[in-house]
């Protein structure tokens, strides 16, 4: 997999939509504040046009948007659970790391703490596992409009084996870290950091969009 230009191309496509068209900017940044619009307009971009869609037809791109919540929402759901328990487990060994008498039980405590960690590693495997299935069962559901072949994981899993686990993986990595790095820029920006980040979310989410449907498509390639 040539994943230079996968990433070239992915940033050309966020270029191409968004420079020299700032009301287009300007209504994306808009739409990053009302979720459901910018969850419907990715939606769209999953659906694997060379060009980016137009900002149209509102009320299609909003119920698309919720389409789209829903199912990351299911895939979520293990995560969420995981995260509930370990805080509250959190809150347990707040609670328990003092004995009855208030002294400190170093035991008990570590004992509570490695458990509590443990949990945190899980929360984090699971994490990591649904972020990958889920990368190509969100372009499947755009491409199928179906909510079963968003979770059609014998499906799913052939085609990723398709493009490759590797180079998946890879690709994966390649573009979280592109998308890390720029977001912790902005961040450490002092004063303007986060603005500069809202100004500059419309080009990571059509770069991270396109990316994904062009990884997707690179299984008939493959």
């Amino acid at each position: 997999m040539d994943y230079g230009k996968l990433v070239g191309d992915s940033f050309g496509y966020a270029k191409e939509s968004l420079v020299g068209k700032w009301v287009n900017w300007l209504l994306l940044i808009i739409s990053c504040i009302i979720f459901p619009l910018i969850m419907g307009y990715i939606l769209r971009i999953y659906r694997g046009d060379d060009k980016a869609p137009e900002l149209n037809q509102w009320g299609s791109m909003f119920i698309d948007g919720i389409k789209l919540f829903i199912v990351a929402l299911i895939y979520c759901l293990p995560v969420i659970i995981i995260a509930f328990a370990v805080g509250l487990s959190a809150i347990v060994t707040a609670a328990m790391a003092m004995s009855t008498q208030g002294q400190t039980n170093p035991e008990g405590l570590m004992a509570l703490i490695g458990g509590f960690l443990f949990a945190v590693i899980i929360l984090v495997i699971v994490w990591i596992i649904i972020e990958i299935i889920m990368a190509t069962a969100v372009v499947r559901f755009a491409r199928t409009n179906s909510f079963g072949e968003a979770f059609n994981f014998s499906a799913i899993f052939a085609h990723i084996g398709k493009i490759g686990f590797v180079s998946y993986l890879i690709a994966l990595i390649v573009m979280a870290i592109i998308i890390g790095i720029i977001e912790i820029i902005c961040m450490v920006i002092p004063y303007i950091g986060m603005l500069l980040l809202l100004i500059i979310t419309p080009v990571i989410i059509l770069f991270q969009a396109r990316y994904l449907a062009l990884l997707y498509d690179s299984a008939d390639a493959a």
